[in-house]
């Protein structure tokens, strides 16, 4: 009963004319690697962010690569780079890691 109630209201979200298609894509996205419960737990302003280094890093061969993408405007300031590790700090933050957001 309970995985009917959960697929039910997520249907329900999923076809609702008031969500705007960015705030489903994010919702979407942020509910294929952490649960509602995490989400919730989740500022408005940190899911959109999390979302887009999630969408990076799928389309990414690497992390080398998520991260040369994702701070391409601020590596060029820093002394040491290292995008990877800035990447993989953020991700674990919200307790992912490359695998579990990747499609690899």
């Amino acid at each position: 009963p309970d995985l009917v109630e959960e697929e039910a209201t997520r249907l329900h979200r999923t076809w609702s004319v008031d969500i705007e298609p960015e705030k489903l894509e994010t919702r979407s996205t942020l509910e294929s690697v952490l649960s509602r419960e995490q989400i919730a737990e989740i500022d408005p302003f940190d899911q959109v962010q999390l979302a887009e280094v999630i969408r990076v890093c799928r389309n990414s061969r690497s992390l080398s690569e998520a991260g040369r993408e994702l701070f391409s405007a601020s590596r060029k300031r820093r002394k040491a780079v290292n995008d990877s590790d800035r990447v993989r700090k953020y991700l674990a933050r919200f307790g992912l890691d490359w695998a579990s957001v990747s499609d690899r």
